[in-house]
């Protein structure tokens, strides 16, 4: 079980990528969406909420607090936040856990399971990169969505792709991408 949660930064194709091809993989995910993701999602894709919800095993609501993810008795593998807004940064480094993101997010922590955020902001400024020190720390990953030019995109499809790709090399997922060195 894998949990995905969207917060409200720029970048939702890298999340609806991500669900596809672990649906594809028949991996069960969670979803949690943030308010201000959902309407993100409607700037940037002609996705509803609810088609996110149907590449998901189930979805619970940010304002959930006694979802599953919430506890760190619920089994869940690992965690992804894709895109992870600054906010949502701030909060995980520094506890505040008022959301279910957050604190599905603290649990991950506390229970040393893997926790990934694909961080977009640019550029960093220094309260940015001290909150991911402070995380990196703890074991946290740190995956901002930095596009792999070797490849030799012809559409921003191809980056989008690429980059989930190396999320699920991070998850130990197999994936298809191309690689440095095998590059046709």
């Amino acid at each position: 079980m894998i949990v995905i949660a969207i917060t409200g930064a720029t970048g939702i194709s890298l999340a609806i990528e991500l669900l596809k091809v672990l649906r594809e993989k028949k991996i069960e995910t969670e979803l949690i969406i943030s308010k201000v993701a959902e309407e993100v999602i409607g700037l940037e894709t002609d996705y509803k909420i609810s088609d996110l919800k149907s590449l998901a095993t189930k979805s619970y609501r940010n304002d959930q607090m006694s979802a599953p993810p919430a506890s760190g008795s619920h089994k869940f593998k690992a965690m992804v936040i894709v895109p992870c807004s600054m906010k949502t940064l701030a909060g995980i480094a520094h506890g505040y856990a008022d959301n279910l993101i957050t604190r599905a997010a603290d649990v991950a922590i506390k229970e040393k399971r893997t926790l990934i955020l694909t961080v977009r902001e640019s550029p960093f400024n220094v309260i940015h990169i001290k909150n991911m020190l402070e995380l990196a720390k703890l074991g946290v990953i740190i995956a901002p969505p930095i596009p792999s030019y070797y490849i030799k995109p012809k559409t921003v499809d191809d980056l989008t792709k690429q980059i989930a790709g190396r999320i699920l090399d991070l998850l130990k997922i197999d994936s298809d991408i191309k690689r440095w060195g095998n590059i046709e």
